[in-house]
């Protein structure tokens, strides 16, 4: 896909309504999604983080997305793909400048290259009871990222394409924080496994950009 027409997509989508939870669903281990359903986030008191979903076009315009690989330490999101995007700071002065302040952070994309288009439904993960809202944003040229070395192991380029097929997709056996060796849903998205709440909210933005195209 070139840029020119994921731009006229994601025109397309911001006015049109969020898939919520059952695009997200789509993506969830079936022991998780019961859990998800009756879960009151609310009680939780979780902590809250934003993050950036960032398309941009290389120096061929060809539609791109950038994804994040976790350096590998000691918490539950070691080493996993991710968007860039971080916890909320008292600087902060709302959930988009949450993304946008910890986007540039990550991957050293200003505030100033990024068009907002729209906020996603935020996606609660139980492991480390954070609510993750993301935005979808765009840069109309290409980018020079600059990664954190102490938080980013290496940046996933993904092209848009690659992203909307249906090989995207595939069931993986995993062990996770509540149960060993399940079938979980996932993304194969330039040889890297996408799973867990990336994958959930990777999921409602799929749907939206595959109804934006009917």
């Amino acid at each position: 896909m070139k840029f020119d027409t994921c731009l006229r997509l994601l025109s397309k989508i911001s006015n049109l309504p969020l898939p919520g939870k059952k695009a997200q669903f789509m993506m969830a281990p079936i022991e998780r999604v019961t859990q998800f359903s009756d879960l009151d986030v609310a009680k939780m008191n979780p902590r809250k983080a934003g993050v950036m979903m960032l398309f941009y076009p290389d120096q061929d315009h060809t539609a791109k997305m950038i994804l994040m690989l976790r350096k590998t330490y000691k918490g539950v999101h070691s080493n996993q793909v991710g968007f860039p995007g971080g916890k909320v700071e008292e600087e902060d002065t709302s959930m988009l400048d949450t993304a946008l302040r910890e986007t540039e952070e990550e991957i050293g994309i200003s505030r100033d290259k990024i068009t907002v288009v729209k906020e996603m439904s935020a996606t609660y993960i139980p492991p480390s009871n954070f609510c993750v809202y993301p935005f979808v944003g765009y840069s109309d040229t290409p980018l020079d990222f600059v990664p954190q070395e102490e938080e980013v192991e290496g940046l996933i380029e993904v092209a848009i394409t690659d992203f909307l097929s249906d090989e995207a997709v595939i069931s993986k056996k995993m062990s996770t924080s509540y149960m060993d060796d399940i079938d979980v849903p996932a993304f194969l998205l330039n040889d890297h496994i996408v799973w867990g709440a990336t994958a959930m909210m990777l999921s409602e933005l799929k749907v939206l950009l595959l109804s934006g195209q009917e």
